[in-house]
């Protein structure tokens, strides 16, 4: 018979570069109500005392640190509405320090954090590529506040594209990650870090065993250029790409089912300025094959910013070839697939004809998802946003293009209609 997994040796010597990381707010983060047809979530608060007097600390995920000098990994959803940038780090030991946010990722999800301290115990770093599908990983952090809890699954992949963020390819893992494990670390069974916890894939807010980290190879390249110089920079394509499925290869006249199909293009872009359109298959960038649509943003990156690069793709059952001229920064196009979210969080439907007629309404916008900043301030999928500051608005376009008029730190009001009651929700700006 074969012996059972054994992970206590990894927990005992690896459990020690886990922190808890604690946010500050402005003010404390709003626990919505939960409908009475939906499970509670079983949150459990526990407020540490802020760094600021008059400020609330809440435990919202986990890190690991990187350096003796104190240099900490966590997730870019955990820090990024931080008052002044302070955050609590609660050690293995049990010591809190207050800590600084050095930078922070939106793209990847990867922030670093700093606290003074020395001779910290720092993680060992593998190499996610090693990872076989049915291998053990072991995560360790502190889901809805309990610090140091240990989960065991098995890998999938460490290579999963997911639509909504076509960027980037994560490790997949059956693990029982819930919120408040993100920002830990994911280890091999030898005790290296390999991963980063990021998101898991659920329609109860709990754990069904889908849970995807950042690999750490991309996670520290953020890193260093965090670390160098707080913001990190990419080039910028300036469109949405969604995987091509066999029935969609068929449909566009594809041998195969491989390609990133262009699903939507920024407007005076890079990729519509060199011509590339909405129901394009783009199969090489750079010379390389883009074998699925997360190879084009990787390939993307490996590009000098303002270089020229050429782009081949299928328009239309032809072949073609584009040049396309990179620009630095964020790739900022609407992500039409899959239920991508914008910086508050927030993904949006317009408001169909016949629920304006049943609310009575001109226009709105129906949360399809919501994480991150919109989470915590209450809102919920399927709410419907009706005003911004008391003024009504027609279209999502419409509400994002209000709420980008909002200065940083500033609240807003949003009017929401939940199931047939309306309140307002504040929302502020990170």
């Amino acid at each position: 018979m074969a012996q059972a997994a054994d992970f206590t040796r990894l927990v005992r010597e690896q459990g020690r570069i886990v922190v808890s990381i604690a946010a500050s707010y402005a003010t404390p983060p709003v626990i919505p109500d939960v409908p009475h047809d939906e499970p509670a979530l079983g949150l459990f608060e526990r407020y540490a005392g802020g760094p600021t007097p008059g400020f609330e600390a809440l435990p919202l995920g986990s890190g690991f640190i990187v350096s003796a000098d104190g240099e900490i990994v966590t997730s870019h959803h955990i820090v990024e509405a931080a008052f002044n940038d302070e955050v609590v780090v609660r050690l293995a030991d049990g010591r809190e320090l207050l800590g600084r946010v050095v930078g922070s990722d939106r793209a990847s999800d990867i922030a670093l954090v700093r606290v003074h301290a020395s001779g910290l115990p720092r993680a060992r770093i593998g190499d996610p590529a090693a990872l076989q599908p049915g291998q053990w990983a072991v995560t360790i952090g502190s889901p809805f506040g309990f610090e140091q809890t240990v989960v065991a699954g098995v890998v999938s992949t460490s290579a999963r594209s997911i639509p909504s963020e076509s960027r980037f390819r994560y490790i997949q893992t059956d693990s029982a990650v819930n919120p408040g494990h993100s920002g830990g670390p994911l280890f091999n069974l030898d005790g290296e870090v390999v991963g980063v916890n990021s998101r898991m894939f659920s329609p109860i807010d709990a754990s069904v065993g889908l849970s995807f980290a950042v690999p750490i190879d991309l996670a520290m390249r953020v890193v260093g250029d965090l670390r160098a110089r707080g913001t990190v920079s990419r080039n910028r394509l300036g469109l949405s790409v969604q995987e091509v499925t066999a029935e969609l290869a068929q449909a566009f006249g594809l041998e195969r089912a491989a390609g990133a199909l262009v699903t939507a293009v920024e407007l005076r872009g890079p990729a519509e300025r060199a011509g590339l359109r909405a129901g394009d298959v783009v199969t090489r960038l750079a010379g390389k094959p883009v074998q699925t649509h997360g190879d084009l943003m990787t390939l993307a990156d490996e590009i000098p910013p303002g270089a020229t690069a050429m782009v081949e793709l299928v328009r239309e059952r032809k072949a073609e070839r584009v040049a396309v001229r990179t620009a630095p920064g964020e790739d900022r196009g609407r992500r039409l697939d899959a239920g991508g979210t914008d910086r508050l969080g927030l993904s949006l439907l317009p408001l169909g004809e016949s629920q304006r007629r049943r609310l009575g309404v001109p226009g709105g916008a129906v949360v399809q998802r919501s994480d991150g900043v919109a989470r915590r301030a209450g809102l919920h999928a399927g709410d419907i946003i009706l005003a911004v500051n008391g003024r009504a608005f027609l279209s999502p376009l419409e509400l994002s293009a209000a709420l980008a008029k909002a200065r940083p730190g500033e609240a807003v009001a949003l009017l929401v209609d939940r199931l047939g009651s309306r309140a307002f929700v504040a929302l502020r700006i990170p």
